[in-house]
């Protein structure tokens, strides 16, 4: 095998374990926030997301790559957390194209709820993927990860 296949397959090789350790995580969490909350991880994500911009008001496209989703899907998704009065669109005033989304009281009070869980189940899963040979450096290096 030449040195360029040999650099493909490293990056083929480091690509499948993320792979592996995000179906793991996200299977947990979303089996996790569906029993006790009704949502899914991205549902999770968006309110998550909305929740930290401490008083500030997101665009759908901001929203959109907070959350690793298409336009369409976040407006979908949007519209899904809307109707459980979760959170809520309205126009931005500078620019009427502009839509921002808020979280609502009932928002903020169900991802408080979920927020323990979301977060212990994280950490037992990474914790369990820390025993598995091929993922444990991978963990490890996401917790030598600055935070933001």
């Amino acid at each position: 095998m030449a040195i360029a296949d040999d650099a493909v397959e490293v990056r083929a090789q480091g690509w499948r374990t993320l792979a592996a350790l995000h179906g793991r995580l996200e299977e947990a969490l979303e089996k996790a926030l569906q029993a006790g909350f009704d949502l899914s991880v991205v549902e999770y994500t968006v309110l998550d997301t909305l929740d930290r911009q401490d008083g500030w008001h997101m665009r759908m496209q901001q929203l959109a790559r907070a959350a690793a989703l298409s336009h369409s899907a976040t407006t979908r998704l949007v519209t899904r957390l809307e109707n459980r009065r979760l959170l809520s669109r309205f126009l931005c005033e500078d620019d009427r194209r502009g839509i921002y989304s808020t979280l609502t009281e009932e928002g903020k009070k169900l991802l408080e709820q979920a927020r323990p869980v979301h977060d212990r189940t994280l950490k037992e899963s990474l914790d369990a993927a820390r025993a598995v040979p091929e993922l444990a450096p991978l963990v490890d290096a996401l917790h030598g990860l600055p935070r933001l």
